[in-house]
């Protein structure tokens, strides 16, 4: 460097990575960021991603001679960087104590060090130091809004153009923004850690929201996914379902996560159990019922109550588990906001990931989430689960009159091969859509061509076979 340490001073965002900060800092001496980087011996090289290109959310440790240096270039005291940067301080086995007095840094992920990051809005930078420059800040999801621009700041961990949605016409989410402040006071004053009763309200949204494509009832999240995207996802809807899902289901995050924290909620779900009656819990409960009123969706109840092995189920099950007093050890199957690994949805960044691999791996045309469109595999997958909840229920019924278990046996299994069967055209169906030719697919189903291909005109002629688009207009 030529210019004096600290003659240009520039000031740390609340929250802002250090590898940000940096990028700052070289952009006031009006150099890039891989040449101020040379001030500081690197022990590995910058994270990237699978593809190509830096990840926007690399973060940077350094030792104390490092820090020190950095100090001198922004020209801010040491005490205000280890307010302002998550990272500061944090040591690595890879860094020297310093005792050379050689400043040293060490690449790493943001999301490894001090947890999810996203980028800060643009225009509220400029604001604070009067340049339209990108800023990557750690930021939990539920401070994404920012409120005086109406943008939803994104995860910056994905590989992927945005940096935020446009979320001005949809003021419900903003407001569910304000509203967590108040979920969170609630939650600590129920000794629960609101991280985690966000985490597990976060968790069941995001199950209904994989879901939702074969709920003909639902309206609200369609609207909002096509005003986010900027009016029409248009033929990108399954990217935009991956890049606008957290923004969109938001509002349905903090109002579960209101209904959780309510004793009343928790007293519903143990007289669906039967409270000192143990039974199990009906699908037409009064606790799935007042659920899916309290999102807006009287028509959910039914759905939620009936989505076994889900987030929502295991919180019901920990309620009832300590109201009976017949919990597991602490921190475990007795902790209503543990949130079991299968349960965690996936990130924008692994969605992404994959949704990018299927369409650039050779022969990607053939790839099934490539060429079968995701309402039609949410259509498939929830007739296999029904006939898999079904027939779960049947394990136990064996006790009994014999005209009442056969009754019960048989029309359950009728019901349940119904089921399958109606798997099995939309599958055959969609194959044939994606090109595969008829006579493979009939081989592969174990009949002749002549066979199949009146199944599959039927089944094309189904009128509950509309598209997501469709119903979202």
């Amino acid at each position: 460097m030529t210019q004096h340490p600290g003659l240009l001073r520039t000031a740390p965002l609340q929250g802002e990575t250090t590898s940000s900060l940096i990028c700052r800092i070289a952009g006031r001496y009006g150099m890039e960021a891989k040449v101020l980087r040379s001030s500081w011996q690197w022990r590995n090289y910058p994270p990237g991603h699978d593809g190509g290109g830096a990840r926007a959310d690399a973060e940077v440790l350094l030792n104390a001679p490092g820090r020190q240096l950095l100090a001198g270039l922004c020209g801010v005291e040491e005490d205000v960087l280890a307010r302002a940067l998550p990272s500061w301080g944090q040591e690595d086995a890879k860094l020297s104590a310093g005792k050379d007095g050689v400043p040293a840094a060490a690449w790493r992920t943001g999301g490894a060090v001090a947890g999810p990051v996203a980028f800060g809005c643009r225009l509220c930078t400029a604001r604070r130091t009067g340049t339209v420059v990108r800023v990557v800040r750690y930021a939990p999801r539920w401070e994404r809004v920012c409120v005086r621009h109406g943008r939803w700041l994104l995860d910056a961990d994905a590989d992927q153009p945005h940096e935020y949605l446009d979320v001005r016409g949809v003021p419900e989410v903003a407001a569910a923004q304000q509203r967590w402040t108040g979920v969170a006071r609630q939650a600590a004053r129920a000794g629960a850690e609101p991280e985690r009763v966000f985490a597990l309200a976060h968790a069941v949204v995001a199950r209904w929201w994989e879901q939702a494509l074969h709920w003909e009832r639902e309206v609200v999240w369609p609207q909002r996914l096509h005003q986010v995207a900027g009016g029409n996802a248009g033929t990108e809807l399954e990217r935009w379902r991956i890049v606008g899902r957290d923004a969109v289901v938001f509002p349905e995050v903090v109002a579960v996560a209101d209904a959780l924290l309510d004793p009343a909620m928790a007293e519903l779900a143990w007289r669906d159990s039967g409270a000192g009656r143990p039974r199990p819990l009906p699908a037409d409960g009064a606790f799935c019922r007042r659920l899916g009123e309290r999102v807006g969706r009287g028509w959910l109840g039914p759905l939620a109550a009936t989505d076994y092995g889900g987030p929502l189920t295991s919180w019901m099950g920990a309620v009832i588990r300590i109201r009976r007093g017949a919990g597991g050890p602490p921190g475990y199957d007795n902790d209503p906001w543990w949130l079991r690994q299968e349960h965690q949805p996936a990130t924008m960044a692994g969605q992404l990931r994959v949704l990018g691999k299927e369409k650039k791996a050779p022969g990607s045309g053939r790839m099934w989430r490539a060429v079968v469109p995701p309402e039609q595999r949410a259509l498939i997958t929830s007739a296999v689960q029904s006939a898999e909840e079904q027939l779960q229920q049947l394990r136990r019924v064996q006790i009994g009159p014999a005209a009442d278990v056969a009754r019960q046996l048989l029309r359950s299994l009728r019901h349940s091969a119904d089921l399958i069967d109606n798997a099995w055209k939309r599958t055959a169906l969609a194959a044939v859509n994606a090109g595969m030719p008829v006579e493979e697919i009939a081989q592969w189903a174990e009949m002749s061509p002549d066979t199949l291909m009146p199944l599959l005109t039927a089944g094309q002629e189904d009128g509950g076979w509309a598209s997501c688009s469709e119903r979202a207009r």
